[in-house]
């Protein structure tokens, strides 16, 4: 087995009648109020932030950069002559 995930407390205030349904829907489902709240939250924290969505396409896009690149050097380059095509006219 997996070590034990430890859990942290939390106190939600709620009106009268939000908490009587939520019994009630909680009794219908045969769980617990904090146990839909817990899923609830773990879905909420499960989503990726927009944070963490600029951080994953920035990561993306320098990968997509990085394949691109021929590994041109100075030393590959053409000569003057190559570049204007001088010699065609010799």
């Amino acid at each position: 087995m997996g070590k034990p995930v430890k859990m942290k407390n939390i106190t939600v205030s709620v009106g009268d009648s939000v908490y009587h349904r939520a019994r009630l829907r909680a009794a219908e489902q045969r769980t617990s109020v904090s146990a839909i709240v817990r899923k609830h939250l773990e879905e909420i924290a499960a989503e990726e932030t927009e944070h963490e969505s600029l951080r994953r396409q920035e990561t993306e896009m320098l990968q997509q950069i990085a394949q691109r690149r021929t590994g041109f050097s100075a030393s590959q380059r053409s000569s003057r002559d190559e570049l204007h095509d001088r010699h065609a006219f010799s």
